[in-house]
């Protein structure tokens, strides 16, 4: 009987560790090229400092309770779906966005918006002068194909860095908009 050589015996274990680096390594390209397809909007990647606070104020207000629209409130002069997470009505109330902002730090904006026909109303807002102002600028086609949006941003005609996502009810339904940012 001829002897096997060492070599010989070693061949599975440097083929399984061949798989194991190549799978790996497969993985890693596959997670690179995933993830522009996961980030909430094409071509733009989160703002650390805005995803912390659109974190913040997502988990504020589902605290309160699930989202819902319960008759009209006037704000900034008009009148717009009164927006509630819970018990607790949004409209006129900057408790929360108070809250999140300052937790964001120096400049950061926080507004929420419901949708009131065809236009998203800010009703909730920690600018005083956007207060029944509507939503414009890229943002708000991404909202209205009920998707995020992330990035640069007019607001009030200057330029922020933005997080935008859809408010939905518990049917997919788009009743409003979180908003955070800050002056660019």
């Amino acid at each position: 009987m001829k002897p096997i050589m060492p070599s010989l015996i070693a061949a599975p274990a440097a083929v399984r560790s061949f798989a194991k680096k190549a799978l790996v390594v497969g993985m890693l390209v596959l997670s690179f090229l995933a993830t522009p397809v996961l980030m909430p909007s094409a071509g733009k990647a989160q703002d650390a400092r805005v995803a912390k606070s659109m974190a913040a104020l997502k988990d504020k207000t589902a605290k309160l309770g699930a989202p819902k629209i319960e008759g009209t409130d006037a704000v900034g002069g008009k009148d717009a779906p009164a927006l509630y997470f819970g018990s607790t009505k949004m409209n006129n109330n900057s408790a929360v966005v108070d809250e999140v902002a300052k937790e964001g730090g120096e400049g950061m904006a926080v507004t929420l918006f419901v949708k009131g026909g065809d236009e998203y109303i800010r009703v909730a807002t920690t600018l005083p002068k956007a207060i029944g102002t509507a939503l414009t600028g890229p943002a708000l086609d991404s909202i209205k194909a009920g998707k995020p949006y992330y990035g640069e941003s007019p607001v009030l005609d200057t330029p922020y860095i933005t997080g935008y996502e859809p408010i939905k009810d518990a049917s997919g339904a788009i009743l409003g908009i979180y908003f955070v940012g800050y002056k660019k």
